[in-house]
């Protein structure tokens, strides 16, 4: 009885430690403070169990630190990308020039590469051409996806993994624990059977928050995979939920295939604890060289600065005509917001496209409210109606554009660990334009007269969301 009589106290006292290692110790931004503040505040008991598993940094600092040395250590391979970028400033224009020179100040330098590209919209046409190379992969095969599921898709992609491990070839497979949480043990221990390696990331309890978000795939060397489509039976359109699923990947074939090369043995080096950097058979002479040129981008808890968002901001500000962004997740930083309204104000064509069914209601409240914003600055939003939009790509003025891994939210941008590629080539840019023109016709444009006419209800809910928004 007197426990229960001390067990008020006990909790204001237990929030009190939280709210003080949260303002001084864990030194978050303001925006994210004052949101677990509010959580602590509303809702004592299950607030500081939230924070303990979503808001807790300590393992961040030193697991992520000791992989950010690891990464920048590798540093001495950074002369096998480096090209010379004064030859390459007279193919470009300024504007291209602007933001590729931003690319190369990244801390692992984003070389400019030379590439034959092929952009999918769907995970039929993907997965096609992704399980034929497979089948065709002479040397070795590395693999890194967010989700890996348990269902036909799923079965059929570690088979193919499998058998090309069981002909003697080098297959290495990286998976995050959260993401691929459907994944089987089975599966894992028959590709393991079969002679692959298997390395779960970031496998703790306490980092929840920190998930590889990547999906990217290498094939000998010499043809690479990314973008937004996992493996799973919903990225073909058959989910009862979700129905069609409207996705953006990319293939290339170049000297960029290096550059994602790279980036996956760096986080094999931390998820399996084997360095492979130095083999040189992991980089050989591209058999393949396009015209499209392109640098690979990487972001990460392990980043000091938010490489990704600031290539975002770069494009955002260079604009001159017309800036069109495909994103599920519509819950940008102050910053990016507020590029986005200048942008707008400046005459520059502004459209987002966002879907019309959230996957999470916060979500979709807190997309709402941030478009409400647009709205007001002159943007023009859309809801894709046709099935679930997960594009993620932005484009600017018909020359540059972005496609990879990267939401437009926070949580990309500052907790999870991503990877783009940032296109200069006119001719794809413009192939993303009439894609993304083409989806507006499945579209439904959002009005302001919608928007202000909307009930009680969503008004409550953007609010609660936008709160929340830094943590979501």
């Amino acid at each position: 009885m007197n426990f229960l009589s001390s067990l008020p106290s006990l909790v204001i006292v237990l929030n009190l430690i939280f709210i003080i290692l949260l303002i001084f110790f864990e030194r978050k931004d303001p925006t994210t403070t004052w949101a677990w503040l509010l959580i602590l505040t509303l809702i004592p008991v299950l607030g500081f169990i939230l924070y303990l598993f979503f808001g807790l940094t300590p393992k961040k600092h030193k697991i992520y630190q000791r992989k950010q040395e690891t990464d920048e250590s590798g540093q001495y391979r950074k002369k096998y990308f480096e090209t010379n970028f004064k030859e390459q400033k007279k193919t470009f224009g300024h504007l291209e020039q602007s933001i590729i020179r931003l690319g190369f100040h990244n801390e692992i330098p984003a070389a400019i590469g030379y590439n034959q590209l092929k952009i999918y919209s769907s995970g039929q046409e993907k997965f096609k051409d992704l399980f034929q190379d497979l089948k065709e992969a002479k040397d070795f095969i590395h693999v890194n996806y967010y989700i890996i599921n348990d269902d036909q898709l799923g079965n059929k992609f570690m088979r193919i993994l499998s058998q090309k491990a069981a002909e003697g070839l080098e297959v290495r497979l990286i998976y995050d624990k959260i993401g691929s949480k459907n994944l089987s043990r089975y599966s894992i221990f028959n590709l393991e059977d079969s002679g692959a390696e298997v390395a779960p990331f970031a496998p703790f309890v306490l980092d929840i928050n920190y998930r590889n978000h990547r999906k990217n795939v290498i094939i000998d060397g010499q043809i690479g995979y990314l973008g937004g489509i996992n493996v799973g039976d919903e990225y073909l359109g058959r989910s009862d939920k979700f129905g069609q699923w409207r996705d953006t990947h990319l293939k290339l074939e170049g000297e960029s295939v290096d550059s994602l090369q790279y980036r996956f043995l760096l986080d094999w080096n931390f998820a399996a604890g084997t360095n492979l950097l130095e083999a040189e058979k992991y980089f050989p002479p591209k058999k393949t060289k396009g015209d499209s040129a392109l640098q690979i981008i990487s972001s990460g808890p392990d980043s000091r600065e938010e490489e990704i968002k600031a290539m975002f901001l770069k494009m955002i500000y260079e604009a001159e005509k017309k800036i069109y962004i495909q994103t599920p997740y519509f819950i940008p930083d102050q910053s990016i917001l507020e590029a986005l309204k200048m942008a707008a104000r400046s005459g520059v064509e502004v459209k987002i496209m966002i879907p019309d069914r959230g996957d999470h209601p916060f979500v979709y409240a807190a997309n709402n409210s941030f478009v409400g914003q647009l709205l007001a600055a002159g943007a023009r939003c859309y809801r894709y109606t046709a099935g679930f939009l997960h594009s993620k790509t932005i484009c600017i003025d018909g020359r540059v554009l972005s496609i990879g891994t990267t939401n437009m939210d926070v949580r990309s941008f500052k907790l999870n660990f991503e990877l783009n590629a940032f296109i200069y080539d006119r001719e794809k840019a413009q192939l993303h334009d009439e894609i993304f023109l083409n989806d507006l016709k499945k579209s439904r444009e959002i009005t302001k007269a919608e928007f202000e006419s909307r009930g009680w209800t969503m008004k409550l809910r953007e609010s609660i969301s936008r709160l929340l928004s830094p943590i979501l």
